[in-house]
């Protein structure tokens, strides 16, 4: 006898709530939660959705799945707006508006450690430091990065290059770096140039120019003449740059956000500046839930979007927002400053934002242009491994290595919208024979769906191998070991004449097809393979320049900072110090005739016999 669980009651549940502040979740008979809201009053909001009037099909269909309610009551209002971002973004509600997590943008990073390094990063914050950011482009990022350079000449080298080098490099010979890697700069002098560098990031560049110059007046009074010049031009340098680039004659920090609709589909595109600066657009397109409502998504953009980056003290909208005004609270809560959202601009920024409607039309039409044909592509697919529906999953391994060195496996996943970056793995293969790439295959299949089903993970419908019959074969062992059943396992192999389009399709069924290259099927497979084949080198990449540019020397029991640096500086670097033999090693000064031994032999992969 099958039970049923009893429709929800919604009004019945109303007469429980209080007229307090919060935030509500509707979850369905599966435990899925549906929908996160705030209110300021949360009898009032959640009766709306109970009572006579009439209720968008949205609405209407969310509502027919509630199986039950949860309600959080909060001190105020702002406190549900902040509580219902962190719901959202945890918990994924299906019919919420969701900003999708990017972890492409681009920052500046400022390493935090004794000599700090400035580069563009993206991707997560693992590395310690400031992160300054996020940028709108890469093209913005590498013209700050270019500003720092020439005005406090902070090094940009890696570490393992950084700790190396026995001569000044080429960046400090054309004044865009101090060259503290050979210590021609003070240790003190690099720190207040980082200070300096920080302010100017953050966007006080007035500040900085004033504390110059009082800098410039104390050096002439001492008169220390070459350290005022140099002062002197930097705060040209400074107040030239933003002579150029000042919008409206002062320095502006704003940024301006536009809503593009079609149906359901939305594009949010910002423009952004910074200190004066414009640092472009960049075009985002949040999941909508279903809804049509332009001013629902900005404002859930909005809300989403700043409690994870650091809000400008100006935001302009191309269109009014419900809770502007809650919101505009909030992010002056959070961010410590007041922060202003205006819907209604005049001259100037009338102009920027005009500039960033049109923007976010033209993404939204290239988006929507770009998905339709990926559905089309994807249908091919299915039509030509007689899929019963689309694949909504799509996983592809590959093998990269020199030489059988560093190995390294990619798994990149798809699904109907194209990548899932944020899903992608990479296994660095252990315990094979150098080179043997079946053997590789063998192991990343075996560790990707080893997990799966131990964990009950998700399981792709269509597994691409980049490979011919040898690597299928692996593929398919570990699969039948594992007893996975219901994934479509194709192999993807270069055709006779191994031109893009030539390629060789072996269907699980046995058969090899050659789509050819106006096959939409075969263009999907492409894209997804070349993708794996990207991300595979990559990796590969950093794992053999990891293994290759860490110096040994620090390894070697005796090899203190001050014999390495000396060793290094007397060869010339690690490769000259390599080419060197056992007797000139011993000449260095402090490194006698039993170190230089132990050394030679590290180097070279040799055993040395105990003392």
């Amino acid at each position: 006898m099958t039970s049923h669980m009893p429709a929800f009651d919604g009004k019945a549940f109303v007469k429980g709530l209080s007229t307090a502040p919060g935030v509500y979740r509707m979850i369905a008979a599966d435990e899925a939660v549906l929908y996160v809201g705030k209110a300021s009053a949360l009898k009032n909001r959640v009766a709306s959705y109970f009572n006579a009037s009439p209720k968008s099909p949205r609405i209407a269909t969310m509502l027919a799945q509630v199986a039950r309610m949860e309600v959080t009551v909060t001190r105020t209002e702002t406190e549900a707006l902040l509580l219902e971002n962190q719901l959202i973004k945890s918990l994924k509600p299906r019919y919420n508006v969701q900003l999708r997590d990017d972890k492409s943008y681009p920052y500046v990073l400022l390493t935090n450690e004794g000599w700090p390094r400035i580069a563009m990063h993206r991707g997560p914050r693992a590395v310690p430091g400031r992160y300054f950011g996020p940028y709108a482009s890469v093209g913005a990022v590498r013209e700050t990065l270019n500003l720092m350079h020439k005005l406090f000449r902070l090094r940009s080298c890696e570490d393992s290059v950084f700790r190396n080098r026995s001569r000044p490099c080429l960046q400090h010979q054309i004044g865009r770096c101090s060259a503290p890697c050979v210590g021609l700069v003070p240790a003190d002098e690099y720190a207040e140039s980082v200070r300096r560098a920080c302010l100017f990031l953050d966007g006080r560049s007035d500040e900085l120019s004033n504390e110059l110059g009082k800098a410039m007046e104390a050096a002439s009074a001492r008169l220390d003449f070459e350290e005022a010049a140099r002062l002197r031009d930097l705060v040209q340098s400074i107040r030239g740059m933003q002579a150029r680039q000042y919008v409206d004659g002062r320095a502006a920090e704003l940024d301006v956000l536009a809503v593009a609709m079609q149906e359901a589909a939305a594009c949010v595109l910002l423009l952004a500046f910074r200190d004066g600066r414009n640092l472009g657009t960049r075009a985002f397109f949040p999941k909508t839930g279903g809804s049509t409502d332009a001013a629902e998504v900005l404002a859930a953009f909005v809300s989403q979007y700043y409690a994870e980056q650091a809000p400008p003290r100006e935001i302009v909208l191309d269109r009014d927002i419900p809770d502007r005004e809650l919101i505009e609270q909030a992010l002056s809560l959070t961010g410590d400053r007041k922060v202003q959202i205006k819907a209604s601009v005049r001259g100037e920024r009338a102009g920027y934002v005009d500039l960033a409607r049109r923007n976010a039309e033209l993404s939204l039409a290239s988006e929507r242009t770009s998905h339709v044909a990926q559905r089309a592509r994807a249908e091919g697919l299915r039509d030509l491994l007689g899929l019963a529906a689309l694949p909504a999953r799509i996983e592809c391994f590959d093998i990269s290595h020199t030489m059988g060195e560093a190995t390294v496996a990619s798994c990149v996943v798809f699904d109907s919208e194209g990548p899932v970056r944020g899903q992608y793995r990479r296994y660095n293969i252990t315990g094979i024979e150098p080179g043997d790439d079946y053997a590789a295959m063998h192991q990343a299949i075996e560790r990707r769906f080893r997990r799966a089903v131990e964990e009950q993970g998700v399981m792709p419908d269509v597994l691409l191998i980049d490979g011919g019959a040898g690597q299928v074969a692996q593929a398919r062992a570990a699969l039948d070991d594992l007893g996975v059943e219901g994934v479509a396992l194709v192999g993807v192999a270069k055709g006779p004449a191994r031109r893009p389009g030539d390629e060789e399709l072996l269907l699980p069924d046995g058969r090899i097809v050659h789509p050819g290259a106006e096959s939409p099927a075969l263009q999907l497979v492409q894209q997804v393979r070349d993708e794996a084949h990207r991300f595979a080198i990559t990796g590969h990449r950093g794992r053999r320049q990891k293994a290759r540019s860490t110096s040994r020397l620090e390894d070697i029991p005796g090899i203190g900072p001050r014999r390495r640096a000396a060793l290094l500086r007397h060869f010339g670097g690690l490769g000259g110090l390599k080419a060197a033999g056992v007797e000139e090693i011993a000449r260095v000064e402090g490194v006698n005739a039993a170190l230089a031994a132990r050394i030679y032999a590290s180097l070279h992969g040799l055993e040395t016999q105990g003392e």
